[in-house]
């Protein structure tokens, strides 16, 4: 039977799958295409996944961001402060994430995959339970925190995939 920290590694495993699948051979114009002026991009969802991952991974190991410390919000020259997710953004934000490589997502998103993968590695079972945040009721543990990430990234990859189908049939 595989060991818990396995399961997660291949879970954050699909999510590089699908983003991959969903931005590959795109223009960055057809990354930035939004199917009506209040939705998102593809180029939004994969940078928003990818800086929640990071953001969330680098809070539970107690290491810095791969945004910051390699460089990575530089070559986007997003206009953002450095520690924006994307969380809470409004339709002009989304608007903002412009002018995107496929390259320069994916290569941010496999070094935060790269990063997830090597931290996941080193748990045990028992790492799982800690307290990694109790501003919420119940507390929530580490196990929960990883499973989350899965879940909204999934979700986003999933919705940039759609955007995807939809620009190949238009």
């Amino acid at each position: 039977m595989p060991a818990s920290s396995d399961l997660l590694i291949d879970g954050f495993g699909r999510i590089k799958e699908v983003v991959h699948q969903a931005v590959e051979g795109l223009s960055p114009k057809e990354l930035a295409t939004r199917l009506d002026g209040g939705a998102n991009s593809i180029t939004w969802l994969v940078w928003h996944l990818t800086r929640i991952q990071d953001d969330h991974i680098a809070d539970a190991a107690g290491s810095d961001q791969v945004w910051t410390s390699e460089g990575w919000s530089d070559r986007f020259e997003l206009p953002f402060n450095p520690g924006a997710t994307g969380y809470g953004h409004s339709s002009r934000d989304v608007a903002a994430v412009d002018g995107v490589s496929a390259e320069l997502l994916t290569g941010y998103h496999d070094a935060v995959h790269d990063r997830t993968v090597a931290y996941v590695g080193t748990l045990k079972d028992k790492d799982f339970a800690r307290i990694v945040d109790d501003s919420w009721t119940p507390a929530v543990t580490l196990g929960v925190r990883l499973i989350s990430v899965i879940s909204d990234d999934l979700q986003h990859a999933g919705q940039a995939s759609f955007i995807r189908g939809a620009l190949e049939r238009g």
